[in-house]
C-alpha cells in the first residue's frame, strides 16, 4: 500500500458513523449487507448513509453490489489488510510479536480515563 492510500483509507474511517458502517460490514462478511438493514442497524437516514458509503467505497474500503433491488455493500477485506500491514510494516524493528498491544489491557485503559 503507497502512503496516499492508507491516508485516504485512514481518513475515510477517521469518523463516527464511517468507522461504526465498515465494522458493522466487517462483522457481516465477505457477503456483505444490504444498505438499508445498515441504515436500521446504525439508526442512520439512508441520504447520509450513502454520503459516507461513497467516502469507504472512494478509500477502496468497500464495495457495492445490486442485487435484485437492493445495493449490498462488503469490506473490502484485501484493503483493510494492506493498511494494517502498511501500519505495521516496520513495527519493532520486525518483531510485531513484541509489539502487539494486549486487548484487554487497551480497553481497561480506555475504561479508566
Amino acid at each position: 500500500m503507497e502512503q496516499f492510500d492508507a491516508v485516504e483509507a485512514l481518513a475515510a474511517l477517521a469518523q463516527e458513523n464511517r468507522l461504526d458502517v465498515y465494522r458493522l460490514l466487517v462483522e457481516a462478511g465477505p457477503e456483505g449487507m444490504p444498505a438499508g438493514e445498515v441504515a436500521a442497524a446504525l439508526e442512520l437516514p439512508p441520504n447520509t448513509l450513502t454520503f459516507h458509503f461513497d467516502r469507504l467505497r472512494h478509500a477502496a474500503l468497500v464495495t457495492v453490489r445490486r442485487q435484485g433491488r437492493s445495493m449490498i455493500y462488503a469490506a473490502r477485506f484485501d484493503t483493510m489488510n494492506d493498511l494494517i500491514g502498511y501500519l505495521s510494516d516496520n513495527c519493532c524493528r520486525g518483531d510485531a510479536e513484541r509489539c502487539r498491544p494486549k486487548r484487554r489491557a487497551r480497553k481497561a485503559a480506555r475504561a479508566a480515563s
